[in-house]
């Protein structure tokens, strides 16, 4: 994309301030979303679909069809600077062709007809959107600019919020913390291990990006090629179609089809993007979890408030605002995987409106991958609160001691301690050591036995 039309796509964010922004992602949050413009904005659809005009016409330059054998090859440079040096004035130009025609396709098609006739190409100008309908445009350019939106903004994003986790947890790898389970007491863990969790969980869906497939139809009025093969029957019209949705384009060529794209591959994307978010939004809870049980304390930025009322709080509120824009994304991705893949027969126009959306669940969640950054980033190791804690739940060992002397033969050791650690009484390091001190067992063992802690007791 040229400078101009990236500067274009900047002026369109500032064009409204944010009090006039009907969805905070283009109002509120337009700085953290101004990444995804040149994919998923009005302007940048316009874009990828004069990009997949021209890369169609130099694909029937290249069979060649007789009727371009005279194309000047020269000239193949001048029709991809029509979209590699994309303007405002050309987006604007296509948008007053379709006040007129009431088809956006069309109006990108008659556009580039005029670039044609400004380049002395007129006479080929009619194997512009050759027997193509406005789906095989629409059905290339988004999934296009989606796979160029996950590989330039979506992965780095949540790279480098996995980054962040992963330096953590090998900083806090030796971090022994008191695990809770139902929200109770259970077997001491490692701090680090626990963030390791939610790294390795990452990971594995990180790796789904991968193999995923960023599917595109391209086939005609109803898939099967009818316009081109009436025309040119002795062309493998099926195959150059894959040539050139895989090779130009650089997309999975679905195929059959019917006048749509079915969007499975798609709602593959969407389901796997709704995996990430849900383990990420499981993340601001623990994290925010242990803001509140003190275990983190948080870096305060000079001027700011926490409450209107409360002088004294420092809110969690990056975790509480990623938590709330994951649930938007994920409800959007929802109702995207189950609504495109179902079209009437060969196709009805609901998928229309809803492709248009897709911006909308990835602006969500790029507000998200920033906040949870950003509260990590915040974050500072309350170790004494987290001693205090271990040190106040001696009866944590309790696991340990009586699977020790399940070990030993000792008879009925899980309700020998039952009996010492259900109460309501305090369990501390002296309870702890008069219980082994009560049991008939060798002077060896008792040591052995008094040599676990809460901070020891942490598995591998």
């Amino acid at each position: 994309m040229g400078d101009d039309y990236l500067c274009f796509l900047n002026r369109k964010t500032m064009s409204h301030t944010s009090l006039q922004a009907i969805t905070p992602i283009d109002g509120r949050y337009a700085a953290k979303t101004k990444s995804l413009i040149p994919y998923f904005s009005e302007a940048a659809l316009i874009q990828y679909r004069v990009r997949v005009e021209i890369e169609y016409f130099l694909a029937l330059v290249a069979i060649p069809l007789p009727q371009l054998k005279d194309f000047d090859l020269g000239q193949t440079q001048a029709l991809r600077d029509i979209y590699k040096n994309f303007s405002a004035d050309d987006a604007q130009a296509i948008k007053d062709i379709e006040a007129v025609t009431n088809h956006d396709v069309k109006a990108v098609e008659y556009f580039i007809k005029e670039r044609f006739d400004a380049l002395g190409l007129g006479a080929f100008k009619e194997f512009i959107h050759f027997g193509l309908t406005s789906q095989d445009i629409n059905n290339t350019a988004i999934p296009l600019s989606m796979m160029e939106a996950v590989d330039a903004v979506y992965l780095p994003q949540l790279g480098a919020l996995k980054d962040q986790l992963e330096a953590y947890a090998k900083e806090w790898a030796e971090v022994p913390m008191l695990a809770r389970t139902h929200g109770q007491p259970a077997s001491p863990t490692r701090l680090g291990k626990e963030i390791q969790v939610f790294v390795t969980r990452l990971n594995e869906q990180i790796a789904g990006f991968s193999s995923l497939k960023h599917a595109a139809k391209f086939g005609g009025a109803t898939g099967n090629f009818n316009a081109h093969h009436v025309a040119y029957p002795k062309i493998d019209w099926q195959e150059f179609g894959r040539n050139f949705v895989e090779q130009s384009l650089g997309l999975h060529h679905s195929f059959p089809t019917t006048q749509i794209e079915h969007y499975d591959h798609m709602a593959a994307l969407f389901h796997l993007m709704e995996r990430v978010n849900t383990i990420i939004l499981d993340l601001n809870r623990d994290m925010w979890t242990y803001i509140s049980l003190d275990y983190f304390k948080q870096k305060i930025k000079a001027g700011e408030v926490g409450s209107s009322a409360m002088p004294h709080k420092v809110n969690p509120i990056d975790f509480e605002n990623s938590e709330g824009n994951l649930g938007i994304a994920n409800a959007l991705l929802g109702h995207l995987a189950a609504k495109l893949p179902v079209s009437r027969l060969q196709r009805d126009l609901t998928d229309s409106t809803v492709l248009r959306t897709i911006g909308m669940p990835f602006g969500h969640t790029l507000i998200a991958f920033q906040s949870t950054l950003k509260g990590l980033g915040k974050l500072l190791l309350n170790a004494e609160k987290i001693n205090a804690d271990l040190e106040n739940n001696w009866a944590v060992v309790a696991e340990a001691i009586q699977t020790i002397l399940r070990r030993e033969g000792f008879a009925n050791p899980y309700e020998a301690l039952k009996g010492l650690t259900r109460t309501n009484q305090r369990i501390d390091q002296q309870a702890i050591h008069s219980f082994i001190e009560g049991l008939e067992i060798s002077e060896a063992l008792k040591n052995e036995l008094k040599a676990i802690s809460p901070q020891s007791y942490t598995g591998i």
